[in-house]
């Protein structure tokens, strides 16, 4: 007995921070390393008390490179097919989506699961879009392709994914930390 909580006590530390360095990699995968010197975890924002209509903000991280703000990751969740879904969404300082990404969901295997897949590159295709676009599948009048198979699953993916760049226009003075962009 005292040799195992010897080695809980040992061995903690060490599962502890891989289990902190695995977060970070799952939630920072979205932002590419060199747009950012700071630690985002590390800058976790207090958020609006508002939140959108069919997704939930759960957090928001900023990314700097120097004193500048240059994006803010959005931890997102929205009600897929089978459950929800868990984003990180990151969006430039001028409001353009960098990436989306993720980190948990339970979608059905060889459908809606493909979300998760990067060799899929379901979710590339949203990358350096913004507001202006028309946030919506193709087959209802959209910019977007669906995953086949998948309608439920890809209309919620980008329903949050345009939810949090509405959300980030909305509170973007408070989430950059300066003063609002015209």
């Amino acid at each position: 007995m005292a040799l195992t909580l010897a080695w809980q006590d040992w061995t903690g530390p060490a599962i502890a921070d891989a289990e902190h360095q695995l977060k970070a990699d799952q939630l920072l995968a979205v932002l590419p390393a060199q747009s950012y010197d700071n630690h985002p975890l590390d800058n976790a924002l207090p958020l609006p008390a508002d939140q959108p209509l069919h997704s939930k903000i759960l957090a928001a991280l900023r990314a700097t490179h120097g004193t500048s703000p240059t994006a803010i990751v959005l931890v997102s969740q929205v009600q897929g097919y089978a459950g929800p879904i868990k984003l990180t969404i990151a969006i430039d300082a001028e409001g353009r989506l960098i990436g989306t990404r993720v980190v948990e969901q339970q979608e059905s295997p060889g459908l809606g699961g493909q979300i998760a897949d990067p060799q899929s590159g379901w979710l590339s295709q949203f990358a350096n879009h913004d507001l202006g676009n028309r946030w919506a599948l193709r087959r209802d009048q959209g910019d977007f392709d669906q995953l086949a198979g998948a309608t439920v699953t890809s209309r919620a993916v980008i329903d949050a994914q345009q939810e949090a760049l509405r959300y980030f226009d909305q509170h973007r003075s408070e989430l950059l930390g300066a003063p609002g962009h015209e």
